[in-house]
């Protein structure tokens, strides 16, 4: 009998408990587990015979996946108590089986990583992928994976941090790795900033307006806030809380709160793909899809100035001046009508100043068909429609 068939033998005799377990506990009927078996057999002689691919190690852990989705069912619809033999554990040793004979095929380790992460085995996770990235350290979507699964599922944005310096180190001719850095420290910001709200830190001088208004009204009585000391006052606020709250408050004129990280991160991106104006641009994008936080003023306004200094007549330099006016804006604010109208004058003067007309015409077609969604003021929605009508005439 050859190495291969004995090593398919060995690791069937293994399944063997399992099987006699599900017949047993009629979870499985014995046709069913002849079919698992023949299956597993198949498999088995497959991928330790010589010429086995990465994709046969995936086909045969979407097979265990499916039998331990059945087992599950069937356990559950049954209420059969759990069986001793764990399915998940035989769906890692067919990836881990698999990683280590095709090292190289970041595909298996991704489909790894993500079955460990659906079936919430974070360890599993951080361990598969600390080895992938051993072996693939050039590889950016692997240290963009880490940092955005560090941030999601453990809340750590130092770790995140962590993952991405390192990988800038190993990547740094990757603009992918840049603008993902940069993602992350944006919504880093975007989601103190919420946290600040929620804990009212922050709050909105327009519904403070409002409730002083309210207030001066004599024949309006203004009722208590209640706040959840109220609610349950034997719970008194312990001291994590009120450091908690502390911090964001203290917050606010920190160098994270400023968008220095961002516009650090930004620089050295500018200098490391020498002023490439395109992709100082997709900074500009970064930003402009975030509603409104103090931090984007700041940042936008350094990101143009770097666009006006590397090529002020590129087309990149007038869409980031144009979508300036109405950058961080809601579009009930009272405000918008005339950020709108100094919108349509920089379109104006950016096609006056650019020699890449056709590029900024269809860029500020996109845009004004962007903000020409929603609830928008149907005046507004008209206005915005005959605007993108005659840019596209002048285009066509």
């Amino acid at each position: 009998m050859s190495a291969a068939a004995d090593k398919a033998r060995f690791f069937l005799e293994q399944s063997v408990p399992e099987l006699k377990e599900l017949e047993r506990k009629k979870i499985f009927t014995a046709e069913e587990i002849r079919a698992v078996a023949k299956r597993r057999s198949d498999f088995e002689h497959k991928i330790n015979a010589r010429g086995s691919s990465p994709a046969d190690y995936a086909q045969y852990a979407e097979f265990e996946i499916n039998v331990d989705m059945l087992r599950r069912k069937r356990i559950k619809r049954l209420g059969v108590k759990a069986t001793t033999h764990n399915g998940q554990r035989r769906i890692f040793f067919v990836f881990d089986r698999g990683t280590r004979k095709f090292p190289g095929d970041l595909k298996l380790w991704m489909q790894s990583i993500e079955y460990a992460r659906s079936q919430k085995a974070l360890k599993k996770v951080t361990h598969t992928l600390t080895n992938a990235l051993r072996l693939h350290p050039t590889k950016p979507e692997l240290w963009i994976y880490a940092a955005q699964f560090a941030l999601a599922e453990n809340g750590d944005m130092t770790q995140a941090r962590g993952y991405m310096q390192r990988g800038l180190r190993f990547c740094k001719n990757s603009k992918d790795m840049w603008l993902q850095n940069f993602r992350l420290e944006i919504n880093w910001i975007a989601k103190i900033h919420a946290r600040r709200r929620i804990l009212g830190i922050e709050k909105d001088a327009q519904k403070e307006e409002e409730i002083k208004l309210a207030g001066a009204d004599e024949d309006m009585m203004m009722l208590p806030k209640l706040t959840a000391q109220d609610i349950a006052p034997e719970e008194d606020e312990d001291d994590h809380d009120k450091v908690d709250v502390t911090a964001l408050a203290n917050l606010k004129s920190t160098p994270v709160m400023t968008g220095a990280i961002p516009i650090a991160i930004f620089d050295a991106a500018v200098e490391q793909f020498h002023d490439d104006a395109d992709l100082a641009f997709n900074f500009h994008e970064e930003i402009a899809r975030l509603g409104h936080i103090p931090a984007i003023a700041a940042i936008d306004t350094h990101i143009t100035e770097v666009l006006q200094e590397i090529s002020s007549s590129s087309w990149q330099a007038q869409a980031c001046l144009i979508s300036s006016a109405t950058l961080g804006m809601n579009q009930d604010d009272p405000a918008y009508p005339a950020a709108l109208r100094e919108l349509f004058r920089r379109i104006s003067r950016g096609l006056a100043a650019t020699k890449q007309q056709d590029d900024l015409k269809e860029w500020s077609i996109g845009l004004l068909t962007g903000l020409s969604q929603g609830d928008l003021d149907p005046a507004l929605q008209q206005v915005l429609q005959s605007k993108v009508q005659a840019l596209e005439a002048a285009a066509g």
